[in-house]
């Protein structure tokens, strides 16, 4: 499985709406509340040979409430 993660800026007041989109949908390993630029931190595994740019545009950015992504590609975990 390949990890990677996706930092989420929510429009104000739907933070929580999105996670739980997120947990309903059954498609995120780890979902976490985060000061800063962004509202979420959200952990991913999708099987190698996924298009990560198709799964977070198809699946994460529709969310309704989702107002930026930024994802960030991992390699090794240590």
């Amino acid at each position: 499985m390949i990890a990677f993660f996706v930092q989420i800026k929510c429009q104000l007041g739907k933070a929580y709406q999105v996670a739980a989109a997120l947990a309903d949908r059954e498609i995120a390993s780890e979902i976490y509340s985060t000061a800063g630029n962004f509202d979420l931190l959200v952990k991913f595994y999708v099987e190698p040979g996924t298009d990560i740019g198709h799964f977070v545009n198809e699946k994460v950015q529709l969310i309704p409430g989702i107002q930026d992504t930024h994802t960030i590609i991992t390699f090794k975990a240590f």
